[in-house]
């Protein structure tokens, strides 16, 4: 048995995640403060340190709910609390692949411009408390947005962003066209 949270997407950035908020937390028992994801994080790290037991978040929602930001916000709890052994980028060298990744992995959807069509699991390595390093794993989810999308809807991103640059010299020898109909532009 675990805490639940319900966390809702704001579409835009929000002060409840500086660093300031990190260390509000940090330390807290889970309901001494509001609901956050970082209470959550915090509650897992205790419990970790506290009884050297592997800990698991599990963020789940439909798309556009803010899953892959959520996410985030744990990752920079971990680096920020438990103080990174690694480089002071940790953080970003473990979160750039998101990005990397969408171009591959992302479609645009009825609810959502930039769906992630991967399910990601994220393993942050600790040594005594602190973060010695992390690994993201990725999978393909929706394997039919290959060859089918709804009529509102667009391919993976990365189809069109190939397209787009068909002229290039290295990528001649690909037989890439122009798309004949890519409604939204390119990604």
């Amino acid at each position: 048995p675990g805490v639940i949270l319900v966390a809702i997407n704001p579409y835009k950035p929000l002060s409840i995640y500086e660093e300031e908020v990190i260390y509000a937390y940090s330390g807290c028992e889970i309901g001494d403060m509001d609901p956050h994801i970082f209470a959550l994080a915090e509650e897992a790290y205790k419990q970790m340190v506290r009884f050297g037991k592997n800990q698991s978040l599990i963020i789940s929602g439909e798309s556009g709910a803010g899953k892959t930001v959520s996410a985030k916000y744990a990752v920079r709890y971990f680096t920020t609390v438990g103080v990174c052994l690694c480089d002071s980028s940790m953080e970003e060298k473990v979160l750039a692949s998101s990005l990397f990744m969408e171009a591959f992995g992302n479609a645009r959807t009825t609810k959502n411009d930039n769906s992630s069509r991967f399910g990601k699991y994220t393993k942050i390595g600790f040594s005594q408390a602190h973060v010695t390093g992390a690994t993201i794993k990725t999978y393909l989810l929706e394997k039919s947005c290959v060859t089918f999308q709804a009529k509102a809807e667009r391919n993976y991103h990365i189809f069109y962003q190939l397209c787009a640059s068909a002229t290039l010299p290295e990528l001649q020898g690909l037989g890439l066209r122009e798309c004949p109909h890519e409604p939204y532009g390119t990604a």
